[in-house]
């Protein structure tokens, strides 16, 4: 809960850097001599622009966080013309927010770019913002993403010295069941139904619904996955709500400390982002209610408010889900399974094809490859292995699915370091290993048939003859019958939670 690895303290870095530029946001709008309202709008699209802006390249980056501006500017224009006619507003919301969840289907910039029109929108709503503001809004926002990119670009370009991460392909569908489709519809309908229950609860603050269900819905897959992040955010909202009324209330707007304790929410908000949405919840909550506190709205009764919009919007999530094309947990599971025992399958064939010769085979691409979709799988089991699932057997077949991928990522990771050694040497027991673990994996996804593993196993491969005998040649024997001891652990698992969703 309060620890976690952080390889080459990326995550710390990204964190302070984000500090850094969201704080050189604000000082840039003050500077300039903007309201309070442009400088909070300037120091939100920073954080927008470093927060979600995650091309695989720095060039794309910068490409994306260019075009910023041309989605946020016409849709902050809409937002505060139409503030005083909601039933348009409220129409004109919705097909930003279709949009902006349908964009995903073209990748990072996609989903950047529509995430960025809908806070858009909502900062708008959250400031009241009106035409008048415009000009100034515009300006804070140039300054912002002029002045956090100066930061990401220039100052402190960390990817220019890590390697991207590796992400995983979601599986692919056609029409109505591609995923983006799917849920522009789920999550279009959840805000409807937030917009309705938001203004039932506040005419001023029902926008806070509509961002609670826009939220659950962004790298969320299926059913299960979308409530327990809905569970995640109101666990969140609450703790936040606690910490608020002990911090941002005594504080009353003062200056000083409330832009203190802000840096150390933006901190917080990027720094457990990747692991913990309620602890990155609970750092924007607390961050809310210190802006609320500049602005001189704060009120306990605020917070509370705050809780029930939240409420509202995750209840409204949970409905599109269930009633709206939905998708089970077990269905998503099946299909990021399935690709994590084809990257084993892929790793095993690059390490036979090296060992028997092939200087420009190598799996360690694979093996990088499913430790990626490995973090994919343990998000779409979480809501079978969360605390709160009473279905014991399926919580127990989940984290049984989830201790056999570990070994298999372990053992992948021991073969890809051994098959790396240039002195790594052929052997004919090592190919018939590999064969059997590749038909393993192919019986384990229903690529073969199951006889087929009687004629696959122990296939020669290119050589008939062993070479030299190498000392990592019994190291890479071990994994690879670690592998198969796993795969055909897996297959119990797997096959009983067919079973049961069918």
């Amino acid at each position: 809960m309060f620890m976690a690895p952080d390889p080459g303290l990326a995550r710390l870095r990204i964190s302070l850097r984000a500090v850094l530029g969201i704080g050189l946001a604000v000082a840039a709008s003050e500077l300039a001599g903007l309201s309070l309202p442009a400088s909070i709008t300037g120091g939100l699209a920073a954080l927008l622009a470093l927060f979600t802006v995650g091309d695989p390249t720095v060039r794309g980056q910068a490409v994306t966080t260019a075009l910023l501006p041309v989605v946020g500017f016409p849709v902050l224009a809409l937002a505060a013309t139409l503030h005083t006619v909601p039933t348009v507003r409220d129409a004109i919301w919705l097909v930003v927010i279709f949009c902006g969840v349908y964009a995903r289907r073209w990748g990072p910039r996609g989903h950047a770019l529509g995430i960025f029109a809908f806070m858009t929108f909502f900062i708008t709503q959250f400031l009241h913002a009106v035409p008048g503001q415009l000009p100034q809004l515009y300006a804070a926002m140039a300054l912002a993403l002029a002045a956090s990119s100066v930061v990401r670009f220039g100052v402190w370009c960390i990817e220019r010295r890590t390697a991207p991460p590796i992400t995983p392909a979601a599986p692919a569908g056609r029409g109505l069941s591609r995923p983006t489709t799917r849920q522009a519809f789920q999550a279009t309908a959840a805000c409807a139904f937030a917009i309705a229950a938001g203004q039932v609860l506040s005419h001023e603050r029902w926008y806070w619904a509509v961002g609670t269900a826009w939220w659950i819905f962004v790298n969320t897959s299926s059913r299960g996955e979308t409530l327990v992040r809905g569970f995640r955010r109101v666990l969140g909202t609450v703790t936040g709500i606690v910490a608020g009324l002990l911090i941002a209330v005594p504080l009353d707007g003062a200056p000083a400390p409330t832009a203190a304790i802000v840096a150390v929410c933006v901190w917080g908000i990027f720094y457990t982002a990747a692991l913990s949405y309620s602890w990155m919840m609970f750092f924007v909550t607390v961050m809310a209610g210190l802006l609320y506190g500049l602005l001189g709205v704060l009120h306990p009764g605020l917070l509370g408010l705050r809780l029930a919009e939240t409420a509202a919007g995750a209840l409204g999530a949970a409905l599109a889900v269930a009633l709206i094309l939905p998708v089970t947990t077990h269905a998503v599971t099946d299909r990021w399974v399935g690709q994590a025992v084809r990257a084993v399958h892929g790793c095993t064939a690059a390490a036979a094809r090296r060992l028997a010769g092939d200087p420009d085979a190598d799996p360690a691409p694979q093996a990088a490859e499913l430790e990626a979709l490995l973090g994919r799988v343990r998000f779409a089991l979480a809501p079978l292995v969360h605390p709160l699932n009473p279905m014991r057997a399926r919580k127990a077949r989940a984290r049984q699915v989830l201790a056999l991928l570990d070994d298999c990522a372990r053992e992948t990771r021991g073969l890809a370091a051994v098959v790396a050694d240039p002195d790594a040497s052929y052997d004919v027991r090592l190919t018939a290993a590999c064969g059997r673990v590749e038909a393993a994996v192919e019986v384990l996804v229903g690529a073969v048939p199951e006889r087929a593993v009687a004629t696959t196993a122990g296939a020669p491969g290119q050589h008939s003859a062993a070479r030299v005998h190498h000392a990592g040649t019994e190291q890479a024997l071990a994994h690879l019958h670690g592998l198969e001891r796993a795969l055909a652990a897996l297959a119990t698992p797997l096959r009983r939670s067919s079973a049961v969703s069918a």
